[in-house]
Formats: structure tokens, sequence, C-alpha cells
């Protein structure tokens, strides 16, 4: 796909890199703050959070391990169904550490929701949320967040790590997938 035929699928870049970045630069700075001498684990909910979690903890100037889970909730649909599936598990064992969930997005909260609940079940002394985008508007559940890059409107986003059918992960901002894409 030419670069020419990506900019006819988005409506506009809500978020560009340079903002990204130094977003997370900032919360890295939070984080290392709030963390400083605990032993603690962030966990990339995949595929999305990949470019956040990379990023992230590059920003972060402490001593981390890493973890991956592989949930979904969506399909290949552009809404979430709220029936989470595990498709990767962690390695990690959580009893007794400090989690920060990174996320790409929180959408209707119902898989970060259902996250939080299994990580407390396996004995994490304390688990936190750290998200690029959130958006209110499409929240179904309550979530604490903690950290939250940037609130956004309730529109269908790609790049930076989301996507539309596997596509636009690569874009190096947010932007704002136009309907003809998907209706």
């Amino acid at each position: 796909m030419r670069a020419d035929q990506i900019s006819d699928d988005i409506t506009e870049v809500l978020i560009t890199e340079e903002q990204i970045q130094d977003k997370l630069a900032e919360l890295a700075e939070q984080v290392a703050r709030d963390y400083e001498g605990e032993n603690l684990l962030l966990v990339g909910v995949l595929k999305g959070a990949v470019m956040v979690m990379a990023d992230f903890a590059r920003h972060l100037p402490l001593h981390i391990q890493m973890d991956w889970m592989a949930v979904s909730s969506y399909g290949t649909g552009t809404r979430s169904s709220g029936v989470v599936q595990i498709r990767k598990d962690l390695d990690t064992d959580l009893h007794g550490r400090h989690v920060l969930i990174v996320e790409d997005i929180i959408d209707s909260g119902l898989t970060l929701s259902w996250l939080l609940e299994n990580f407390a079940s396996r004995g994490a002394e304390s688990i936190e949320v750290l998200a690029l985008l959130r958006k209110p508007d499409a929240m179904k559940v309550e979530v604490d967040c903690r950290y939250v890059g940037f609130d956004i409107p309730n529109e269908f986003v790609i790049g930076y790590g989301l996507d539309y059918a596997e596509k636009y992960r690569n874009l190096r901002d947010v932007a704002v997938l136009a309907p003809h894409v998907y209706s």
C-alpha cells in the first residue's frame, strides 16, 4: 500500500508521534517516582500495546521486567464483544509483584476490568494501569487508570499499534480511520 493510499484512509491525525513521545517521557518520570525501589513488572497487552510498551520502557529510568499477555474481545470487528479470551498467558508469577499494565487504549473498559480482576486473583501486591489513550465516552465500566496519556473522542483510531483488521499498526501517529474503510 502506498503512502497516499493510507492518507486516503485517515480523516484526521489526533496525536502526533512527537506528542506521544513527550507524553510517554512525562509518564515515565511519574512512574519512576512512584515505583522507586520497587520490583516493577510491566505487562503489555498484545498486540496493540507493543509500541507503547517499547517506547515507555525506554523512557523509564528503572530496572524493570516485562511480560506479555494476549487477550481478545474484538475479533475482526470495530467494537468489543465483552467476552475475553486468553490467547497467550503471562510467563511471570504475579504473586507479591507490583504490576503496571501497559495499554494502548481503554475503550469500553471491559477487557481491562477483566484483566484487573484476573491479576488480583493471582496475588499481585499492587496493580495499576498506564494507558496511552482513553475514550471516556465509550467506557461501559468504570476502570481506575492511574496513568493516562490522552483522552480522545469516541472515534475509531489507528496507528501507533492500533489496528483495523491487522493493518495500520505501523503508522507513527494516532489517527481517525475514515468510515468508508470499515463500513
